[in-house]
């Protein structure tokens, strides 16, 4: 979908026997989410989608580029990859007859409500499918992107525009109107410049600074940021404001990462990892 390039998230003691099966496991996967990045202090917690989105914005005029038409298709992976690392979904497990990443279906783990209007209209389709979809098919269902029209419900509408929205309630993004000759549009310029910087350098040190070779040694949402960074085609700007030397280390590091082979390193990191390399290795073969 796109190609590497240069330059180019108690109940009272009296109502604890009402816990639905897999509320502990839910909670405990949600607060991984604050552990997974031991170097991360902030009070404001983003998505990977918000993340993603960003990353691709445009800090002064408030839009992404007119040009990338890869960012829609991996802010869906980003919604699988949360989810996954949030404990709702998973890939079903290997078995003989499917071995491969991408003939591995998605299953619903835990419908519990993560708070996200995105990740839980999601998880509300993935339950009510009638057949289990795989990465690759759900990537296309979020989009629209299907011949099927009975399965043109399952499209996620809006995405950018109400990430954007969430952006601006967390004070990281302002809304102001554009005039584009013919039509106004909406933008949504980068108010909290600290937010997108602190993001940016997380990136650039994991690459540079924490560099280990090694992908099973890399925090998770960090794979996941620099994959569904690639995939979405906004990769040149976590590394466009380093020196020429660094830029280019940066450059060949990380593509030297996503060029390992999903399928091997997805068996050498079971788990939330697996949902990863299975969002790359659907956008590798698209």
């Amino acid at each position: 979908m796109t190609t590497l390039t240069h330059r180019s998230r108690r109940t009272e003691l009296g109502r604890s026997s009402e816990k639905k099966p897999g509320d502990e496991e839910d909670a405990a996967a949600d607060r991984d989410l604050n552990e997974d990045d031991p170097d991360d202090s902030k009070d404001i917690r983003l998505t990977l989608m918000e993340e993603v989105l960003l990353l691709g914005l445009k800090d002064k005029q408030g839009y992404t580029s007119f040009w990338n038409d890869c960012i829609s298709s991996g802010l869906r992976g980003g919604i699988l990859i949360e989810l996954t690392l949030r404990g709702r979904i998973h890939l079903e497990p290997l078995s003989l007859r499917k071995k491969k990443l991408l003939e591995r279906k998605v299953l619903l783990k835990s419908d519990a409500p993560t708070g996200d209007v995105l990740l839980d209209e999601t998880l509300r389709h993935i339950k009510a499918a009638e057949a289990a979809e795989t990465v690759q098919g759900w990537i296309e269902l979020l989009t629209g992107e299907t011949w099927n029209p009975f399965k043109l419900q399952y499209q996620l509408r809006n995405v950018r525009e109400r990430i954007a929205k969430g952006l601006v309630e967390k004070g990281i993004l302002t809304t102001e109107k554009q005039n584009f000759l013919l039509f106004d549009l909406t933008t949504h310029p980068v108010s909290n410049t600290t937010e997108k910087q602190r993001l940016v350098k997380k990136l650039q040190e994991s690459v540079l600074g924490r560099w280990g070779n090694d992908p099973r040694r890399m925090e998770r949402r960090i794979l996941a940021l620099l994959v569904l960074a690639h995939s979405s085609d906004v990769l040149e700007n976590v590394f466009s404001g380093l020196a020429e030397e660094k830029y280019e280390e940066a450059m060949n590091r990380t593509k030297d990462l996503l060029e390992l082979d999903p399928e091997v390193e997805a068996a050498k990191a079971p788990g939330g990892a697996e949902m990863i390399w299975a969002v790359l290795a659907a956008f590798n073969k698209s």
